[in-house]
């Protein structure tokens, strides 16, 4: 079995259930802690929990956050934990045509700015660039794996 994330009559993804269940959840929570909708819903045969539709527009608000997010923590453990999720996003939107780029620093920008989420002993060499760079490496990495 697997599912289907299309947008009208394009699937985008066609992952195992097992792969997409996991990938819902963890849409789940980083919608909560986004505060944004991620478009993602149930899909054009009603009943059907393994076909979505993704709104491009709602979808691409939510993985540019989620991006920008991402790429402002310094926090190791938290970077750790996003990394494939927002990778997977990434790579789901720019099948979906919607553009993505990776944020760019400020001028000796370290990763964080004001953080909630503070790792002691920090890591001062992990610059939002880095972060980014490895994002989008991994994006690409993920297209590549993912079915269609």
């Amino acid at each position: 079995m697997s599912m289907y994330f299309d947008i009208g009559d394009e699937t985008l993804w066609n992952p195992s259930n097992g792969a997409g269940r996991l990938f819902l959840r963890q849409v789940e929570v980083f919608e909560a802690e986004l505060k944004l909708p991620s478009g993602i819903g149930q899909g054009k045969y009603s009943g059907d929990p393994d076909t979505l539709e993704v709104d491009p527009v709602v979808y691409a608000e939510f993985v540019r956050g989620l991006v920008a997010w991402h790429c402002r923590t310094g926090h190791s453990v938290i970077l750790a934990l996003s990394e494939g999720f927002a990778a997977t996003a990434v790579a789901l939107a720019r099948r979906a045509g919607i553009e993505m780029e990776m944020p760019e620093p400020g001028a000796g920008h370290v990763s964080g700015g004001v953080q909630y989420d503070v790792q002691v002993p920090g890591n001062p060499r992990t610059t939002s660039a880095a972060v980014a760079a490895a994002l989008d490496t991994r994006a690409r990495e993920m297209d590549r794996w993912m079915a269609r």
